[in-house]
């Protein structure tokens, strides 16, 4: 019975250098990512076109795909043909100091004004001075000083004259004035008073209280002329530093009637700086405050700076929490105390993506505590309000303020997988509110002649930004196989880009060893040996195992119930094949299949699942008139590890038949392939791994012509396997047989046929069904007779079975 092996041309689809119709990516028109993604561009386009509240859109794709450069070089497209949204500007607020306000300014202003606002506090610094030290200032404060002075003297000239008449005298004292008598110029001592008669002093008594009285009245009406003094000096100073101000506002002003707040602003801050004036005067001693204190409310923040030309924002958050989404208030320490103001309130991506694009990673938003909360908040309020999520925990030491909110329009695209994606819309019912479109990026492409050329000029696009030389028709043609191989699809080609641009980037690496003008097929191939190379280690240890026999794989000879399964080892990015030793064993029983795996905690559920549906098998396909009187069990011999997934039930199958049929296996011959109730062999993953990974065992013992691997049929589309396999099936030195059935595969297993059931029910005598259904059905009459024995020969028939 001879069936034929898959032929060499069928084990990978290789790019023609000739049909591609280029001599080197120098004479491409480049691509940059997406080529082939017209579902997921439309939804972007669809998403971006949308000005409706809630349509964000969600990029859906694998990591490596190159989603993020390409959509961002999407996106900056689009945000060139929009206007270039204004500048954002905050000021002191004069009327409430903790609640700084936010001016909106055209495009490329806010830098100017902020300028202008420098430039008038620099111009009050010396302006003002200048005026309170003018000849017009001093004199009309002399004429204030001198109107009350002279009051002061005319009142108390003409007291004084009066009490000169009387023989009294007024003498300045330290608390105010005092009346005394005189006599030829000198005051009178009290002594001399006391010694005066009883009417004469009782006149001189009458007399002084009389202009103590007058006095009294005079001294009442000084602080009323200080005050009018005071008034007119503070009008005066008031008129004064308004005339320098005046001059510095209207500079300011000039060039900014586009901003028609501002005008109120530079009102408020005039009056303030009135208020103030001392500071400007040199009067207010500065302090050593990190922060000026002084001349800062008079400033502008510049939050936001644009250019005026360069169209809507872009901008691509890496470390999305929520300082660096929302922005921050910095403090700064003095004396024991954290002090802040208005120029200290730093922007945030919303600030700086406002009026136009943000893009985001998923899975690193939700990781940052509160910040999908912070942005949820923003997008459903539409402004962005400065705020610490923290702030409760800020000590009473510390300034605090509360930025006005900012005005929100922004688009916001979110990288993720579907994992991401199925997480928040799981546990937040507003996240399909707020991104209602999804833009979902394959990571393959169909590959047909129109792709790969597309594909090339994807190749040109990278070569041309990331290395120094083109790639050759037949590097491109390398770099394509490559694709193919890890899409591990002959009708597919991977758009990993970040992996395809690390290999154009190290190939160009071993070109520029050789002085090569362009990076040709043998570089990229260098590359990718490089690349295993580098992860390989493991995957060498576990061959060299193989190869001294500490863990026994047999590659010739005959076994019953003994077959070679195939597996796939994962370690970081690099898979590879292992082969495992699969046995059989059977005896009678009560229709127990044990799986060691499962008894063990070893087979994970899907493992399990696959035993379960081979179990199915064998009691439908066989004796289905007789009960099962079967004990078998399976095992993975010398497994230590977890096993999981169902591609080994196949394996298992044939091993089971093997030990009932007691037909020896072909140990030159691995297997893998998932296998159905009624037999059918269904496809795997990771079969090209599992291929090569059995070859090198084989290789490193001696290839003899005799040992190969079975696949599922299904798995054809998916052959691409290394060259060095591809030459060894060519020379008829390895095999790879495309198996459809359980039968097909244990008739080259075997090599004895599976038989169907002839018109009279049974199978063809000597086939392996045969052998199979007499054996299964030698159990079931054996257990009878045991049971007729007695139930001690049924409780030692049990005990295999629960």
């Amino acid at each position: 019975m001879s069936i034929k092996p898959l032929s060499a041309n069928a084990l990978r689809r290789q790019a023609k250098p000739a049909k591609l119709g280029f001599k080197s990516t120098a004479d491409l028109t480049p691509a940059h990512g997406l080529i082939g993604q017209e579902r997921a561009l439309d939804a972007l386009r669809f998403g971006v076109a949308m000005g409706a509240r809630g349509y964000n859109i969600y990029a859906l794709g694998a990591q490596g795909s190159g989603r993020h450069n390409a959509i961002r070089r999407f996106i900056e497209t689009q945000a060139r043909e929009r206007p270039s949204p204004g500048d954002w500007v905050y000021l002191h607020n004069f009327d409430e100091p903790h609640r700084p306000r936010a001016l909106a300014v055209p495009a490329g202003r806010g830098c100017d004004l902020a300028d202008a606002l420098d430039a008038m506090v620099v111009q009050l610094q010396s302006g003002l001075p200048a005026v309170f030290e003018s000849e017009d200032y001093r004199a009309r404060r002399q004429a204030i000083d001198n109107a009350f002075q002279q009051y002061q003297q005319e009142a108390f000239g003409a007291l004084s004259q009066k009490a000169e008449g009387q023989g009294l005298k007024l003498i300045p004292q330290p608390n105010g004035m005092a009346i005394t008598p005189m006599q030829d110029g000198e005051p009178v001592k009290p002594e001399v008073i006391n010694g005066l008669p009883k009417a004469e002093r009782e006149r001189l008594e009458a007399n002084v209280a009389v202009l103590m009285e007058e006095l009294q009245q005079v001294m009442r009406t000084i602080p009323q002329h200080d005050k009018e003094r005071r008034d007119k000096t503070r009008t005066l100073d008031r008129q004064t530093a308004q005339f320098a101000i005046n001059q510095a506002r209207r500079d300011c002003l000039e060039g900014f009637d586009d901003i028609p707040e501002l005008a109120g602003h530079l009102d408020k801050m005039g009056a303030h700086i009135i208020d103030n004036a001392q500071i400007f005067l040199g009067q207010e001693q500065a302090t050593e405050a990190p922060l000026d204190l002084r001349f800062n409310k008079y400033r502008a923040n510049a939050l936001v700076r644009r250019t005026g030309d360069d169209g809507a924002p872009v901008v691509f958050l890496d470390s999305p929490d929520v300082e660096h989404l929302l922005g921050r208030v910095e403090h700064v320490p003095h004396m024991g105390a954290l002090l802040t103001d208005f120029t200290l309130i730093k922007r945030g991506a919303l600030h700086q993506a406002n009026g136009g694009y943000l893009l985001l990673d998923a899975s690193r938003l939700i990781t940052m505590p509160f910040a999908w909360q912070t942005l949820k908040r923003c997008l459903r309020s539409r402004e962005v309000a400065i705020e610490n999520p923290s702030s409760g925990a800020v000590t009473m030491t510390a300034v605090t303020l509360e930025p006005e909110p900012i005005p929100l329009d922004v688009k916001v695209i979110l990288f993720g997988e579907r994992s991401a994606l199925r997480l928040l819309a799981t546990v937040d019912p507003d996240f399909g509110e707020l991104f209602k479109v999804a833009a979902e990026f394959d990571d393959t492409i169909e590959r047909n002649d129109e792709t790969e050329l597309e594909f090339c000029r994807l190749i040109a696009g990278i070569a041309r930004d990331e290395v120094d030389r083109p790639v050759h028709v037949d590097g491109c043609a390398a770099m394509i196989d490559r694709a193919g191989r890890v899409a591990a699809d002959q009708q597919r080609l991977s758009l990993k880009i970040g992996l395809l641009a690390d290999l154009v980037r190290e190939a160009d690496h071993w070109a520029a060893q050789e002085n090569a003008k362009m990076i040709r097929a043998a570089h990229v191939n260098r590359a990718i040996d490089e690349q295993v190379r580098r992860v390989d280690l493991v995957r060498e240890k576990v061959h060299e195992q193989v190869v001294r026999e500490t863990v026994t794989i047999e590659t010739d000879g005959s076994v019953v119930g003994q077959i070679n399964g195939l597996s796939v080892l994962q370690t970081g990015s690099f898979a590879f094949g292992k082969p495992s030793r699969i046995t059989a064993r059977v005896r009678m029983g009560t229709g127990r299949l044990i799986d060691i795996e499962r008894e063990v905690d070893l087979g994970g559920s899907l493992h399990t699942k696959g035993v379960l549906i081979l179990s199915s098998y064998l009691q439908t396909q066989y004796a289905p008139d007789t009960p099962v009187s079967l004990a078998a069990s399976l095992v993975f011999e010398q497994s230590y590890g977890g096993i999981d997934g169902d591609s080994a039930s196949s394996t298992e199958l044939y091993a089971l038949l093997s030990a009932l049929a007691e037909a020896p296996i072909n140990q030159a011959l691995a297997v893998t392939g998932s296998v159905s109730q009624n037999g059918e062999v269904q496809a795997i993953g990771g079969v090209n791994e599992k291929i090569e990974g059995y070859f090198d065992i084989c290789s490193a013992r001696g290839l003899t012509g005799g040992q190969g691997v079975l696949i599922p049929a299904a798995n054809k589309v998916h052959l691409m396997l290394r060259a060095d396999v591809i030459a060894a099936c060519r020379k008829g030195e390895f095999a790879v047989f495309a198996v459809e059935h359980i039968n097909r595969g244990i008739e080259i297993l075997t090599g004895t046929k599976a038989g169907k059931r002839g018109k009279n029910g049974a199978y063809p005598s000597g086939t392996i069904n045969r052998l199979v259904e007499d054996r299964l059905i030698g159990f079931a009459e054996a257990r009878r007779a045991f049971a007729k024995g007695g139930s001690k020969s049924e409780e030692g028939s049990t005990d295999t079975d629960e």
